[in-house]
């Protein structure tokens, strides 16, 4: 794996308007940059869930077009950004046509930049294992719902990073789902990268 080119340009929209899982699975590597009062902070992004349409009993989407779920209908390239359990906010990128409600949740970064200013938020913890910890690190909330990550000067986007390899990548269910029935419970629209291959890239000192 080779270092992150800095400050790429923004992924395009024709990079989120494929089908879902492609979505999800090219976004590993990729980096995720929230520009917070004129300073970066990005992450190299390393797990990331799929849901796709009114048809996944896992998707918000199930019901349904409402008000929460509304920019999953939107165009592709945008955030959907939603509040859960009372205390976490999830960053989603909207995928595939317009019309078609579908979207990747990102649930971890490796920090790139801005690390310092990402562990003050996270009071030392574990910075951006898990989608409410990268939302918090980041300083991602409902604010950012429907923002468009392609435009220029984009608050919150996503550049080209680094290439995994497919041997570097697993796949399997996705999280939390406990009440949502088969096959959705347990089909494998989770992709990440594994463990022992980001500890041996840090040990190289690719950051």
């Amino acid at each position: 794996m080779t270092p992150p080119t800095p400050h790429s340009p923004a992924l395009p929209r024709a990079f989120f308007a494929r089908e879902t899982r492609q979505v999800a699975r090219s976004l590993l590597g990729a980096r995720l940059v929230r520009i917070d009062r004129g300073r970066r902070l990005s992450g190299i992004i390393v797990e990331a869930e799929a849901y796709i349409g009114e048809e996944d009993l896992g998707c918000h989407a199930r019901h349904g077009r409402t008000p929460r779920n509304a920019v999953m209908f939107g165009a592709p390239g945008h955030a959907y950004v939603y509040f859960t359990y009372g205390m976490h906010w999830m960053l989603n990128v909207v995928t595939e046509a317009e019309g078609r409600p579908a979207a990747v949740l990102l649930r971890a970064i490796w920090p790139v930049e801005g690390v310092a200013t990402m562990q003050r938020r996270r009071g030392r913890q574990p910075l951006a294992d898990g989608p409410g910890k990268l939302c918090q690190a980041l300083a991602v909330d409902g604010r950012l719902n429907g923002h468009d990550l392609c435009r220029s000067g984009a608050r919150l986007l996503c550049e080209k990073g680094v290439a995994f390899a497919e041997a570097d990548i697993v796949r399997g269910p996705r999280v939390g789902l406990t009440s949502v029935p088969e096959p959705w419970k347990s089909i494998p629209w989770r992709f990440r990268v594994l463990p022992e291959v980001l500890r041996e890239r840090l040990d190289e000192g690719h950051h």
